[in-house]
């Protein structure tokens, strides 16, 4: 077992090495206050703080002081660079066993610290990936806290080279967000109307215009029904399949069109699906801060598939931290899928691994885990303009790093996006090759 010192243990410093060690490295470890009872331990032993106990025969971690602070102030990180690797939170001192503190540096990026400070955002009140230090240093398409915390497991083992670390594996999680279960069937008749002006009058798509009669005729497949499809090809994973999906289940407006959640088409098309796959929440745009809506929307899914509901992910990946996540907290959800951005690929928080949510303006851990994203199939469609063949190419290069610190590598896609119509041409084959991609890796 590693026995850490600390010099005082913080509701801060708890958290980040409870997340290094048990849900990133995987160690049986325990933590002390006791300098007699460190200095005793005859096991792997590993030094936090400002003064280094146990001799030179013991890995010491030199701190800074952000984890021994309970202010949310604005930091200068320092970013720099260790060899390769990005880092923050330099330290100095010759004993130090590295030149920064992993430790500060992996709660800043979990904590979403520099989300609680002042910043700018977009039109639909997000974060803006550019202000992020991850960003703004390049370092953003790297999972740079599981980086961080293998570093600390390489100190750790050039001082105990027979200290136990658990073997993890690689992990392929396949979300898909069902914003739209249907492109033309049960909308109702005044949606119905409306569509069909809008493909005469507005678009002057004759080829819509008979598209949508064949499929209200039952001649032709709806072209957003594609769940069998993502069924099928999710079979590839095997027993390591991950397969979510989250259908937004709010009430029609500007920036939610969902599928009528009382529509009995509908509701037996998500108990289908729910045979296959788990099912969470998409709470809808104004959802993100609405206790009361996001209940109802919950309930919705609850109702539907007689099961209680513990996973959410936030359309549009609208939330505010804390207050999104402390209302998730507080109506029973235990997982939330929203960590990353619209616009850019990457890892928001820095991270490949499933970890609990910190409320940094409480200082304390909460009952969510949050399973952050790497890729969407937005991002590189609608935002970076990407071919399906550059964007295969994204996902093997963001794969790859996430399998080189044995994460999860959580994707988006929508079933709307996998018609092979409206622009989307071609994104089959995307969603197949990073199927295999991962089946591959993990079979």
């Amino acid at each position: 077992m590693l026995l850490i010192y600390v010099p005082k243990l913080t509701n801060r410093l708890g958290y980040t090495i409870h997340v290094v060690m048990r849900d990133i490295l995987q160690a049986e470890f325990a933590i002390t206050t006791d300098v007699a009872m460190f200095e005793n331990h005859e096991g792997p032993r590993l030094c936090y703080g400002n003064q280094h106990y146990g001799g030179a025969a013991t890995p010491f971690i030199k701190a800074s002081q952000l984890l021994f602070e309970t202010t949310i102030d604005d930091l200068d990180c320092r970013f720099f660079m260790v060899g390769d690797a990005p880092a923050l939170f330099p330290v100095f001192g010759r004993d130090a066993a590295l030149p920064f503190d992993p430790f500060a540096a992996i709660f800043y990026m979990l904590s979403r610290y520099e989300e609680y400070l002042p910043h700018r955002k977009d039109e639909h009140g997000r974060y803006l990936s550019s202000e992020s230090v991850a960003s703004k240093h390049n370092f953003l398409q790297r999972p740079v806290v599981d980086e961080w915390a293998m570093m600390l497991k390489d100190v750790v083992l050039q001082f105990y080279p027979d200290a136990q670390f658990q073997k993890k594996t690689f992990t392929f999680q396949l979300t898909v967000d069902i914003d739209a279960a249907y492109c033309y069937l049960h909308k109702g008749v005044f949606r119905t109307v409306i569509g069909l002006a809008r493909d005469i009058f507005a678009r002057n798509d004759r080829d819509a215009v008979s598209q949508r009669f064949r499929v209200l005729r039952g001649k032709e497949h709806d072209p957003y029904d594609t769940f069998d499809y993502i069924i099928e090809q999710s079979d590839r994973l095997k027993q390591n399949k991950q397969l979510l999906f989250f259908p937004l289940l709010g009430d029609y407006g500007i920036y939610d069109k969902p599928t009528a959640y009382y529509n009995n088409e509908f509701r037996q098309l998500l108990q289908h699906i729910g045979d296959y796959a788990k099912l969470g929440i998409h709470g809808s745009y104004y959802a993100n801060t609405e206790s009361d809506r996001m209940s109802r929307e919950i309930h919705r899914l609850s109702d539907i598939l007689h099961r209680t509901i513990v996973r959410n992910r936030f359309h549009f990946l609208r939330f505010e931290v804390p207050k999104s996540f402390e209302m998730l907290s507080q109506l029973g959800i235990k997982h939330d899928y929203s960590m990353g951005y619209a616009d850019v690929p990457g890892f928001r928080c820095g991270t490949c691994s499933i970890v609990p949510i910190f409320d940094l303006s409480r200082n304390q851990e909460l009952e969510v885990r949050m399973h952050p994203f790497v890729t969407m199939d937005t991002t590189f469609h609608t935002h970076m303009k990407l071919s399906p063949q550059e964007t295969i190419q994204q996902y093997h290069i963001l794969m790859d790093r996430v399998r080189a610190v044995d994460g999860t590598f959580s994707c988006i896609f929508h079933n709307q996006n996998l018609c092979e119509d409206f622009g989307w041409e071609g994104w089959r084959e995307v969603f197949e090759d990073v199927i295999q991609y991962a089946a591959d890796a993990i079979n």
